[in-house]
C-alpha cells in the first residue's frame, strides 16, 4: 500500500465526519422539538423549519456520511488485503472531487431551504434542479470506485490466477458490485425523471414511477451501508478481540446471498402505493424474508468467532465469554455494542415486510426508531468504532483518549436504549413520522406523555457524539505521534480452501443477481413506465 490510499482514505473520512456533525447537530434540534422545546426559528434561524432541518439531518447522515466513508473506508481495506495499490490513483482523486463537487452542488439549495424534500425526495415534491444533479454525480463517483476495485483485483488476479480472492477484499468487491446493480434505479429516476422536471423540460411526473424506482435503490442502500460494517465485523474484530473468524466460507455464502438477495425486494416499501399488483408485492415479501438469512447466517458466524476470542481469555461458561470480550477497547466495545441493538433492529425488519403487520406501523414513528437501530446504531456506532483504529493510523498518532472513546460508546448505546424504543412505541401509538408533532392539533395524550423521553435520548446521543468528534480532532492534530502496527485480518478456523471453487467465481452470482432484478421488478417498471402519463405538476410546501 502507498501513502495515496493512505490519503484517499483520510480525505473521504474527513468529508464524512463533517456530514455526520451536521447530522447530528440538526438531529438533536429534531429530538428537542420532539419534547417541546421550541427551536425554530430563535435558537437555529439559519432552519427555516423542522421540514427543512429533517431534509439536512436525513440527507447528511444517510446519504453523505455513510457513502463518503464507504468510499474512504472500502478500497483502503481492498489494498490492505490483496497488498497492491489501488489500480488508478488518478482515478481515485478524480472519484473524490467528483464527489465533493456533487455535494457541494446538492448542499447549497439544501441549506437554502430550496430542496426540503426530505432524504428520499418523493415528488410531487420539488427541489431545486443543482440538488438533484448533485446527488446523481456522488452516484456516479461511487461508480468510479467500482471501477478502480474491479481493475485493482483483476491486476491482482493476473498475478495470482490460482489463488482464493482475500476475504476481505472479496467482500469489499461485493459491496460495490451489489450497490452498482442496485443504484440504476436511482440514476434512472435522477436521469429521466427529475433532473428533467426540474429542470422545465417536462411539464410533469409521476409520484408512482418515481417511488418504485427509488425503492429499487432506497432499500439495497441499507445493504450498502451494513455490508462495510459487515466487513470490519468478519475480517477485523476478531482480530482485535483476540480470537479467530469461525468459518471463511459461511461469510462469503453471505455474501453472495447478499449480492442476488437484496435489490429485488424494495416493493414491500410501497405496500400502501396503488398501481402495483398484489403479486409482485407477495414476491417482494417472500423476498424480503429470504434476505434475512444471510443475516442469521451473519450473526451466528461472527457470534461463533467472538466466542472464540472470549474462550481464547480464559472464559469457561456458556455466556461467560461475553463478559470476556477485551471492553476497554474502544474499537471493539462500540462494534459489539452496535452488533447487540442491531439484533433489535433485524427483527424490526421483519415486521416492516410483514404485509398485515406493516398496515400497524407504516409511515409512523415506529420506522424512525428502526432506522436509528439500523443506520444509527449498526451502521453509525460500527464506523466510529472503525475509526477509532483508523484515523490514528491514518494520521500517525495515537488515539487522544481511550478513556473518553469508552464513555462515548457506552453513551451512544445508552442514548439509543432510551431514544430508539421510545420512537417505537410512540409509533405503536399511532404517531405519524414526517410530521412536527408539537404543532399538530390532533396531539394525543399517550404520545405526550413519551415525547420528553425522545428529547432526553437525543440529548444523550448528541452528548456522546461531542465527546467523539471531540476526539478524533484532536487525536488527528495534537495527540502524539506513535506509529500504528500494521493492519492484521482475523484469521479463520475454517479457510476459504474449505470453500468450493465456484465461490470466487463472479459471472454466475452477478447474472443471477440481474435475473432475480429483472424478474421482481421488470413487468411493473414496464407497465409502469409505458402507460403512465408524465403530468403530475412540482408543488413546494415549505
Amino acid at each position: 500500500m502507498t501513502r495515496v490510499e493512505q490519503r484517499l482514505a483520510a480525505a473521504n473520512v474527513a468529508v464524512a465526519l463533517v456530514a455526520l456533525f451536521g447530522g447530528v447537530v440538526t438531529g438533536l434540534f429534531q429530538a428537542l422539538e420532539y419534547a417541546g422545546v421550541e427551536i425554530y426559528p430563535s435558537l437555529a434561524p439559519a432552519i427555516r423549519s423542522h421540514y427543512h432541518s429533517v431534509s439536512i439531518h436525513g440527507v447528511l447522515n444517510a446519504l453523505v456520511f455513510t457513502t463518503f466513508f464507504i468510499c474512504g473506508f472500502v478500497p483502503f481495506i481492498l489494498s490492505r488485503s490483496l497488498q497492491a495499490p489501488l489500480a488508478s490513483a488518478r482515478l481515485g482523486w478524480v472519484t473524490f472531487w467528483v464527489m465533493v463537487a456533487g455535494l457541494v452542488l446538492a448542499g447549497i439549495p439544501l441549506v437554502g431551504n430550496a430542496a426540503t424534500v426530505m432524504f428520499t425526495f418523493y415528488p410531487p415534491l420539488k427541489a431545486h434542479w443543482a440538488f438533484y444533479i448533485g446527488l446523481t454525480l456522488v452516484v456516479v463517483g461511487t461508480w468510479l470506485v467500482t471501477l478502480n476495485l474491479v481493475l485493482t483485483w483483476r491486476a491482482w488476479r493476473a498475478r495470482n490466477p490460482d489463488r482464493r480472492t482475500p476475504l476481505a477484499a472479496f467482500m469489499s468487491l461485493v459491496t460495490f458490485a451489489m450497490w452498482t446493480i442496485a443504484s440504476l434505479g436511482l440514476a434512472a429516476e435522477m436521469l429521466v425523471l427529475l433532473i428533467p422536471w426540474s429542470l422545465g423540460l417536462v411539464g410533469g411526473t409521476d409520484a408512482l414511477l418515481a417511488r418504485t424506482l427509488f425503492w429499487f435503490t432506497g432499500h439495497p442502500i441499507v445493504y450498502f451501508w451494513l455490508l462495510p460494517a459487515y466487513i470490519s465485523w468478519y475480517t477485523l474484530v476478531p482480530r482485535q478481540a483476540g480470537g479467530k473468524l469461525f468459518s471463511d466460507p459461511m461469510a462469503r455464502t453471505s455474501f453472495i446471498l447478499f449480492l442476488i438477495l437484496s435489490t429485488p425486494i424494495g416493493i414491500h416499501h410501497q405496500y400502501t402505493d396503488p398501481g402495483i399488483h398484489q403479486g409482485w408485492k407477495l414476491l417482494h415479501a417472500l423476498l424480503t424474508f429470504a434476505v434475512f438469512f444471510p443475516s442469521l447466517l451473519t450473526f451466528f458466524n461472527v457470534t461463533a468467532s467472538l466466542e472464540t476470542a472470549g474462550r481464547a481469555r480464559g472464559a469457561r461458561g456458556w455466556i461467560s465469554w461475553f463478559g470476556k470480550l477485551p471492553w476497554t477497547d474502544p474499537s471493539v466495545a462500540a462494534q459489539v455494542l452496535a452488533m447487540v441493538l442491531f439484533a433489535f433492529g433485524g427483527v424490526g425488519g421483519l415486521i416492516n415486510a410483514s404485509f398485515n403487520v406493516n398496515m400497524v406501523v407504516h409511515n409512523t414513528a415506529y420506522i424512525v426508531g428502526h432506522l436509528h437501530l439500523t443506520v444509527g446504531t449498526a451502521v453509525a456506532l460500527t464506523f466510529m468504532g472503525i475509526t477509532y483504529w483508523l484515523v490514528p493510523h491514518l494520521a500517525g498518532r495515537a488515539l487522544w483518549s481511550r478513556g473518553v472513546a469508552l464513555v462515548q460508546v457506552w453513551l451512544w448505546f445508552g442514548g439509543m436504549l432510551l431514544f430508539s424504543p421510545t420512537l417505537h412505541e410512540l409509533g405503536l401509538r399511532g404517531m405519524p413520522r414526517r410530521t412536527d408533532i408539537g404543532h399538530v392539533s390532533y396531539m394525543q395524550p399517550q404520545w405526550k406523555s413519551l415525547l420528553p423521553l425522545v428529547g432526553i435520548g437525543g440529548a444523550i446521543l448528541f452528548a456522546s457524539a461531542v465527546l467523539y468528534f471531540l476526539n478524533m480532532a484532536l487525536t488527528a492534530t495534537v495527540s502524539r505521534r506513535a506509529p500504528q502496527p500494521a493492519l492484521e485480518f482475523a484469521e479463520a478456523v475454517s479457510g476459504p480452501d474449505h470453500a468450493p471453487a465456484f465461490v470466487d467465481r463472479w459471472r454466475p452470482w452477478l447474472a443471477l443477481a440481474f435475473i432475480l432484478v429483472a424478474i421482481a421488478y421488470g413487468p411493473t417498471l414496464i407497465r409502469l413506465a409505458t402507460t403512465t402519463p408524465l403530468t403530475s405538476p412540482g408543488l413546494r410546501v415549505w
